[in-house]
């Protein structure tokens, strides 16, 4: 029986169409893969070969041998899903190199016969971009501490030149007295000016989400915070100690300088109604940390209220003014310093906040 007479034409045509796609796959610069209905590696881009650490012996092998090298753990069940379904699959994918991909899928159709013969892998990697909007959100992240920062630390300031103005306008106020609350008054705006200008530096270095890392001396930023809260210390008669071994540490200035007045304002506030508030800020180096503690003898916090402290609006006495923000903040800067933050406590006798900042 004779043989049925090729077509030259159309057997001409196919070769050439094998030959544009060879010619395709040949100069493409992004890394793409041919995989046939029966999950097997037909073909790749000289791209897809530099990225995955693939050769030429793994043309022709099931796609589950060479999965590995993709290091991608769902890329076969995204490829049956494409060949059952015909349909294109597009997704973010993180490779266990950690590197981030745009995953397109594409079904390779024989539309003669209507049917998908294999799938085309296309990989663009995003890797910069994903990193840059994580750093993004790292940076908006530390501006709305900022901005929680402003309403919170310098309430404070404001709070006690409003009651030196009061004070003034006491008409019993002997010329004395009135000199020592103007200076008073100066130095309570120079603070809350400092404050603002500390929570407002947004320095160039932020563009590449970095902290404004300083030599800062933990003592001045200690008394700084002492004549913040210089009125809540009057009237509730604290008493304030200070030990320290560790007098200087390059951070952010900022942060350091919200974390001690935020602890030390809170271990005020939160005093035992039978007692005056005694708080000791201790400051030392421990294993790779710079740890700045600060203990209290004032309610102390139920076991079950020791994480929810941290959360935003947080607040657990409602005699005590607040907006509950104070400790939200601190955590907040405290990890941007890629530092942590502890707290023990026992109810009726105090607590002691630990927080571990990084040693530069």
């Amino acid at each position: 029986m004779e043989k049925p007479t090729e077509n030259p034409e159309a057997h001409n045509n196919l070769i050439e169409l094998n030959d544009e796609l060879e010619n395709y796959f040949s100069n493409t610069v992004i890394p793409q893969l041919f995989v046939d209905a029966g999950m097997v590696l037909r073909k790749f881009t000289p791209a897809a070969m530099t990225h995955f650490s693939l050769t030429q012996e793994d043309v022709g092998r099931h796609i589950d041998e060479v999965c590995n090298n993709i290091r991608f753990p769902t890329v076969i069940e995204n490829i049956q899903e494409v060949i059952r379904g015909g349909e294109d699959l597009r997704k973010d994918i993180q490779t266990t190199d950690r590197k981030w991909y745009q995953m397109d899928i594409l079904p390779y159709l024989v539309r003669k016969e209507n049917r998908v013969n294999g799938v085309i892998i296309t990989f663009v990697d995003i890797d910069e971009r994903v990193q840059a909007l994580a750093g993004y959100e790292k940076l908006n992240k530390k501006y709305r501490t900022i901005i929680y920062s402003i309403s919170h630390d310098v309430r404070g300031p404001i709070a006690s030149m409003s009651g030196l103005v009061n004070l003034l306008k006491d008409p019993s106020t002997s010329e004395e007295d009135t000199r020592q609350i103007v200076d008073l008054l100066g130095r309570s705006a120079e603070h809350a000016l400092k404050t603002l200008t500390d929570l407002t530096d947004i320095k160039e270095s932020d563009s590449d989400f970095a902290n404004a890392a300083e030599r800062v001396n933990i003592e001045n930023l200690i008394e700084d915070a002492q004549l913040a809260l210089k009125d809540q210390i009057h009237e509730t008669g604290a008493k304030v100690t200070t030990e320290i071994h560790q007098s200087e540490v390059n951070l952010s200035r900022k942060n350091v300088r919200s974390v001690i007045y935020n602890l030390l304002s809170n271990a005020i506030k939160y005093k035992a109604p039978d007692r005056e508030p005694e708080v000791h800020i201790k400051a030392e180096s421990s294993g790779g940390y710079t740890v700045l503690s600060v203990r209290d003898n004032g309610r102390g916090i139920e076991e079950g209220k020791r994480e929810v402290i941290f959360e935003r609006y947080t607040r657990l006495a409602e005699d005590v003014e607040g907006t509950g923000l104070g400790l939200f903040i601190v955590r907040n800067m405290v990890e941007e310093e890629g530092g942590k933050i502890e707290v023990e406590s026992e109810v009726g006798k105090g607590s002691t906040f630990n927080v571990y900042f990084k040693a530069g």
